[in-house]
């Protein structure tokens, strides 16, 4: 394409962390077109320099990033060379920017609708009140945020992340701009959200006539949405073609890499390593009948009237056998949060026992919950928030020892070494802070302080969700091999549903708060039993022939409300099979032979449930 008719022309953009020749660099003489209302992709590991990328070229870097060289012409003037003033501004209005953690992004303080309003008026002084709200309302319904004049005024606490994610797409959108900067914005969301998003971001180019450039550490996802793909590996641009050529032939190493990395979802359908432990195997915990309710204060001023009741967890019943890996399910507001809290004995179930090792896990005493949390750990999501930053990394691994009161200084830090040594952290890093470690580093020292008292259980939050593609593979490999030499059993709580497949032996996919399937690996990924089930399936990213086809399945808006569940299914006003019964009667989990069930009342005698949707 010529420099006259691109909207956005890079030619040999360079970037550095500090000043002087020496200064390492994080882009070396990057080059790129984008056409007007094309779509460009860009891919590649932690540490590639996509970020770095996607605010360079709307001069966004912070110190000590700087711009060594290069060019940014974007509608034929140079970023590069504006003034702070002129840069704002067309931040603010020509180009717009939506980064991946939405929940920060607003302040807490102020309505969705007035923050949105505010940065309109900013860019548009003209703008009235009246007509600012009636632009951003529009959008909100553009973008199916559902009642989007009653959203308008509620704050960002009361939005979903699908939600918060699709209102800062209006925070983009809401001047009108020719070029849109998406950074990471679908990793943090649910599968089928980021689904949604997806095809939203195709229907916004079509209606606004807008650019985008799309940044992910996910190839199936960029390939799914971008016109063209540009792949970094440590800031150098390996390879850049239309979507299609390079996944049909790529021409770099590490593209192929990318490719041959990704789990697949149906490409292996024997994976005898996953085969599900007996009926008879010994449960390392039971959840019998467990919910949760919480009570939140009555509508109005001075809350009067019955309090409303919040429904997270509902009737939920599992075991999880010894050896095996258990994975959970589910969107955002599904209850796997609060199932979290409960399955660590953080909080009481309403109703319910919940067992580890034959023993309820309430009602221990101090000196029996501290047991029991031993034997039973939690690694979290946040590789960068979990971790004290002024605590060295032998520090934060064997404060666990400390706590628990087990072994000598010296024996303590000859075991820190050697469980460091297990993860795959050198010894040198004993001393560091945890500023100097990438992403996976950081998991790697949550892995070995949960490691380091031996448990029996250990419940990975999102654990993997922050992380690119290659680091996942790495910490999944590292993962296998500790269960292996220890004998610990996993319990996978996520949203990525290609994780699940490649390591989970059964999963429970949870959907408002009950457990609405519960299978085997291979029976959930081939023949599942309901409908939410295969919706999910329909919206994971990935590069093979679908079986279930996201036109007949993928859902549209949100899920009811916890608080006002409708009665009978709480699925059927999104289920694309639902009858009348579904309306009136919930069902409950039925068996499907072996330890298959799912609550659906399709899998009737007198209904029937496709086995199988072909692609």
């Amino acid at each position: 394409m010529t420099m006259g008719t691109s909207l956005l022309d890079v030619s040999n953009l360079t970037v550095a962390v500090g000043e002087g020749a020496s200064a390492p660099r994080v882009l070396t003489d990057i080059s790129f077109t984008l056409e007007p209302r094309g779509i460009l992709g860009v891919i590649g590991g932690s540490g590639a320099g996509k970020s770095v990328l996607a605010k360079a070229i709307i001069n966004w870097l912070e110190s000590p990033l700087r711009v060594v060289s290069g060019k940014v012409i974007f509608e034929g003037r140079d970023i590069l060379t504006m003034s702070d003033r002129e840069t704002r501004l067309l931040r603010g209005k020509a180009i717009g920017y939506v980064g991946g953690n939405p929940s920060g992004a607003l302040d807490p303080t102020m309505t969705v609708g007035s923050q949105i309003v505010e940065k309109l008026q900013a860019v548009e002084p003209g703008t009235s009140y009246r007509k600012a709200q009636e632009r951003v309302v529009a959008l909100l319904d553009a973008v199916r945020i559902p009642s989007s004049d009653q959203r308008f005024n509620e704050y960002p606490f009361q939005y979903s992340g699908g939600m918060m994610q699709r209102a800062m797409i209006v925070d983009a959108l809401v001047s009108n701009p020719r070029l849109i900067v998406a950074d990471s914005i679908t990793q943090p969301l649910d599968v089928t959200v980021g689904a949604q998003i997806l095809k939203l971001l195709r229907e916004l180019r079509d209606e606004f006539d807008t650019s985008i450039l799309f940044v992910s550490n996910s190839l199936p996802t960029v390939a799914d949405v971008s016109d063209r793909i540009i792949v970094l590996d440590c800031g150098i641009a390996v390879e850049q073609q239309p979507t299609a050529d390079l996944i049909a032939s790529p021409r770099s190493a590490k593209t192929r890499q990318l490719i041959d990395e990704l789990p697949t979802l149906w490409a292996h359908d024997d994976r005898s390593r996953l085969k599900p432990a007996s009926e008879n195997a010994r449960p390392i915990m039971s959840v019998r009948d467990v919910s949760r309710n919480y009570a939140l204060a009555s509508r109005g001023l001075l809350n009067f009237g019955p309090k409303r009741i919040l429904q997270a967890v509902r009737h939920v019943d599992f075991d999880i056998y010894e050896g095996e890996n258990f994975g959970i399910v589910g969107e955002s507001g599904c209850g796997k949060s609060t199932l979290t809290r409960l399955l660590t004995a953080l909080e009481p179930p309403d109703t319910g026992q919940i067992t580890f090792e034959g023993k309820d896990i309430f009602g221990r005493g101090k000196e029996g919950t501290r047991a029991f949390r031993r034997r039973m750990q939690l690694v979290l999501q946040d590789p960068y928030n979990s971790l004290p930053p002024r605590n060295s990394i032998g520090t934060i691994i064997g404060e666990p020892l400390v706590i628990h009161g087990i072994a000598s200084r010296n024996e303590r830090r000859s075991r820190v070494l050697e469980v460091m040594a297990e993860v795959g952290l050198p010894a040198s890093l004993y001393e560091e802070l945890p500023m100097v470690l990438t992403a996976g580093q950081r998991q790697r020292v949550n892995v070995a302080r949960a490691l380091i008292l031996e448990p029996r259980l250990m419940l990975m939050d999102e654990t993997l969700s922050a992380l690119g593609q290659t680091e996942q593979g790495q910490l999944l490999d590292l993962l296998e091999k500790l269960q292996a030499q220890h004998g610990v059993t996993y319990l996978y709580i996520s949203h990525d549903i290609a994780m699940v497949r490649r390591v989970c032996a059964r999963v429970a996919v949870m959907y408002l708060g009950e457990v609405v399937e519960l299978a085997e690996n291979k029976t959930l990924f081939f023949n599942p039993g309901h409908p939410y089930s295969r919706a999910l399936l329909s919206a994971a990213p990935t590069l093979e022939t679908r079986r279930y086809r996201s036109e007949d399945c993928l859902l549209d808006g949100e899920p009811p409300s916890p608080i006002d569940l409708p009665s009978g299914c709480a699925f059927a006003s999104r289920c694309p099979q639902a009858f009348d019964r579904c309306l009136i009667e919930n069902p409950r989990l039925q068996s499907r032979g072996g330890l298959n069930r799912a609550a659906c009342h399709l899998l009737d005698s007198e209904n029937t449930v496709p086995k199988e949707v072909s692609a």
